[in-house]
């Protein structure tokens, strides 16, 4: 038979019709490879209907999921109760949303207004190098895709921009910055002088602290320090 944690989850709750926030505390068993929104589902369907979290594709590739576990943001979806027991040796948990963008209701936040930041980083090919005569596609060597390949993995999830020491006031994020930066890299970019004056802007990178927290928490393993500090140095 398969081991039990009797889980104890307190979850910041948000009420927007009287504009009240509170914790609140349930108290559950749970299998040992069941994830968090397992366990959001599972307080929906035994214990409190009214509990309100996001969730989308749950094969950790959407990031509508980002909660605050115990002072980390983390993808629900991915976290099995006992990695989260052994990460952070307790089965008490703190659940808190994340605060990219302004709360919904519970656990839920306004996600168009987190992508509001990469959109202003212009995440595609602002100005694309015209195609070689006879071409039909573009071709990037192995060694110049190598570059960059890695970031290309972020889901803009935030979680690096949540654990961001710089802040959400000031910078407009790990994510966003990187995502431009990808584009610098680019070798079919020609528009690269807008994307300098995004960069090394008031909110560019140079509000980045450097402290890696943003490569820390990445659930894509991406270190997207790295690619800030390129940014820094004029790497591209």
């Amino acid at each position: 038979m398969s081991k039990t944690y009797s889980l104890t989850l307190t979850i910041k709750r948000y009420d927007p019709e009287r504009s009240v926030s509170w914790f609140q505390t349930y108290r559950l068993e749970a299998g040992p490879i069941l994830r968090f929104v397992d366990l959001f589902r599972k307080i929906n369907v035994e214990l409190d209907a009214t509990l309100a979290w996001a969730s989308s594709c749950e094969h950790a590739q959407c990031g509508s999921c980002s909660v605050n576990i115990n002072g980390r943001p983390m993808l629900a979806c991915e976290l099995l109760v006992e990695n989260a027991v052994a990460l952070f040796g307790v089965t008490e948990f703190k659940i808190t949303p994340v605060s990219v963008a302004p709360v919904v209701r519970d656990l839920v936040v306004d996600w168009e207004k987190a992508y509001e930041r990469v959109h202003r980083s212009k995440p595609y090919l602002i100005k694309p190098k015209k195609l070689p005569p006879g071409m039909t596609g573009f071709r990037i060597s192995p060694a110049e895709l190598s570059r960059y390949e890695e970031a290309t993995r972020c889901i803009n999830c935030f979680c690096c921009a949540e654990a961001c020491i710089s802040g959400n006031r000031n910078f407009i994020g790990p994510n966003a910055a990187m995502a431009s930066i990808v584009r610098m890299m680019d070798p079919r970019e020609e528009g690269k002088d807008e994307r300098l004056n995004l960069l090394y802007s008031e909110e560019g990178i140079y509000r980045c602290h450097t402290s890696k927290a943003c490569s820390h928490v990445c659930p894509k393993k991406i270190d997207v320090a790295h690619f800030l500090a390129l940014a820094k140095e004029g790497a591209f």
